[in-house]
């Protein structure tokens, strides 16, 4: 497989590496990945996150593991393992779907390498498609409010919504991010302000309960988001917290958009209710850890409610900014995203 070289994800001279994203920004360490087993704890850490990243990083792992001559029956039952990992992002499913039917094929070592290539590099340009047209919707002077973390530490790309950010800022060089911190994980205040600052992009970091004060203030002109899965309707679930501030602009009348690429689309999913939603730790609501250590604040005993996301409905969002165009409401009701 030749040598593929994103963010926080590569594939460089045979060896598969993931950016520890638990650790940002501190501290850069890069883990060597040989099996599933070493995928999935990384998927399930955190370690590797973002809905296209996932799915690329269990891509290049399948093929990688094809090239060092693993069975096609072994790669098959890989390929289910790494699709189990996270229920909600529909991006590995895409992706092991796509692995599946390149293990059918008689050369399936040659097709699985092949499919990881094309689906490492499809991202990129996903990512500058989008990224391109959101980047048309902000004005000059313009402050931008963005919920946990979709640059390019979470594609192979520019990232979703932070690349709609970036672009924007490289046409402007005035526009101003406020930065949710995104609890529990703390995704905004660890890695977007991380993207931010490397990018010399000006942001505030907030609290999540701080939005609805700014909105109150005029102090947010647009909001911009990514998702994990877009159902049928237009309904998507997002990093937790995401409908609290779809609620609060809907109230306030500052426009709503959620940037995603065709990949997390979920034609076969009706509407929002029908999307699973993945039940975190406890331990991530009772305290807090990483490269500085671990803390728990909360009582041993403390009952905890933890969905990694929850689902904005349709008719709260303004535009779906897709690599394919921007559609509005009136679009999305019709089934504009049915028939991408």
């Amino acid at each position: 497989m030749q040598n593929l070289l994103a963010r926080s994800l590569k594939y460089q001279d045979g060896k598969l590496y993931v950016l520890d994203q638990y650790l940002l920004p501190h501290e850069q360490h890069w883990h060597l990945c040989n099996s599933v087993s070493e995928m999935q704890e990384l998927i399930l850490s955190l370690k590797v996150r973002g809905a296209p990243l996932i799915g690329l990083a269990a891509t290049l792992l399948v093929a990688h593991l094809a090239e060092q001559g693993v069975s096609q029956t072994e790669l098959a039952q890989a390929i289910d393992e790494l699709e189990a990992t996270r229920p909600t992002a529909v991006n590995l499913m895409h992706c092991m779907n796509q692995m599946r039917e390149a293990l059918k094929q008689t050369a399936f070592v040659d097709a699985l390498v092949t499919a990881a290539e094309r689906l490492f590099n499809e991202d990129i340009v996903l990512c500058d498609a989008m990224a391109k047209l959101g980047a048309e919707l902000v004005k000059p002077g313009e402050q931008i409010l963005t919920h946990c973390n979709t640059g390019a530490l979470a594609t192979a790309g520019v990232g979703t919504a932070l690349g709609v950010i970036y672009h924007a800022h490289q046409q402007h060089g005035d526009i101003h991010v406020w930065v949710d911190e995104t609890r529990p994980l703390l995704q905004g205040g660890r890695l977007t302000a991380f993207e931010l600052e490397s990018w010399q992009i000006p942001y505030t970091l907030i609290c999540d309960n701080m939005a609805a004060s700014l909105m109150a203030a005029g102090k947010v002109d647009k909001i911009f988001v990514g998702a994990d899965r877009i159902a049928a309707n237009g309904d998507f679930a997002n990093k937790v917290g995401t409908y609290n501030l779809a609620v609060l602009a809907h109230f306030h009348g500052v426009e709503f958009y959620v940037v995603a690429p065709t990949t997390t689309l979920d034609v076969d999913c009706p509407d929002g209710q029908h999307i699973p939603i993945e039940q975190r730790a406890a331990a991530e609501i009772k305290g807090v850890s990483g490269s500085f250590g671990d803390c728990q604040w909360a009582p041993n005993n403390a009952q905890v409610f933890n969905p990694a996301f929850d689902v904005t409905p349709a008719k709260l969002v303004t535009g779906w900014v897709l690599n394919t165009g921007v559609y509005d409401q009136t679009q999305v009701a019709a089934g504009a995203l049915k028939n991408l």
